[in-house]
């Protein structure tokens, strides 16, 4: 199989691993696994990356070692989504390529963040475009925990407006689980921000990649078999 060009997380993945001082263990698994889609070779994901065009671009603001997790949803966005950019996170510094993206005259930002931690003069619920611009999604990649602090500690933000979402079903993302039920995973926000930017259909096949990749990963981990001619992988394949 052919393998598209790294994407912006891969680079990032390999920025960030060429910094270690020692090797990242995924928790709790020392498992092969493809480097293109991250589950055991068993149970590769790779054949059923959707093709789709969006008119909305992702920045993804990514804590620390977030990028080295298997389980990370952020790169699922970059496998679907052209036009997805990774910025790693820390508390002292910005990525000058972040700043600049923010100000590109192409893009209109939007950081996506609940409401209910944000000024109200700050809050948007809805995608309104000025004439010629394109909508930029910036997601918080990290921990429940960790995107409150960055979301507090990156000034570089405070001047964009906030659109929150108010989801009406609970996450259905099964790898990892929030302790508030209604805090999705970043594919999960990624795919309603696509919708409300118009991309339907590029939301309906990141939702359905998220819920593969959850399939495939659980399947490998249990050492289950996997019936490739279900109605998702069915929806995936129409996505190609």
């Amino acid at each position: 199989m052919t393998h598209p060009a790294p994407h912006a997380v891969a680079r990032l993945r390999a920025e960030r691993l060429a910094r270690s001082v020692k090797p990242f263990i995924a928790r709790g698994s020392r498992a092969e696994r493809c480097p293109h889609c991250r589950v055991q070779p068993t149970h590769c994901l790779c054949a059923w990356r959707p093709q789709v065009q969006a008119n909305a671009g992702m920045c993804l603001v990514m804590h620390d070692i977030e990028a080295l997790k298997p389980s990370n949803t952020g790169w699922l966005i970059a496998d679907v989504v052209p036009e997805t950019h990774a910025f790693g996170w820390t508390r002292t510094a910005v990525d000058p390529a972040l700043l600049a993206l923010l100000a590109d005259s192409q893009w209109q930002p939007y950081l996506v963040f609940p409401g209910e931690y944000v000024a109200p003069q700050r809050v948007v619920e809805e995608v309104r475009l000025a004439p010629g611009k394109r909508p930029l999604f910036v997601l918080l990649d990290a921990t429940w925990t960790e995107a409150r602090k960055m979301f507090r500690k990156s000034p570089y933000l405070d001047a964009l407006p906030v659109l929150s979402l108010t989801p009406a079903q609970l996450s259905r993302y099964r790898l990892r689980r929030s302790t508030r039920g209604e805090h999705l995973c970043t594919a999960e926000v990624a795919a309603m921000c696509l919708e409300l930017a118009g991309d339907l259909r590029a939301g309906e096949a990141l939702d359905d990649y998220l819920d593969a990749f959850s399939q495939h990963y659980l399947a490998a981990k249990r050492r289950l078999p996997l019936d490739l001619n279900d109605a998702l992988h069915q929806r995936l394949q129409s996505y190609r």
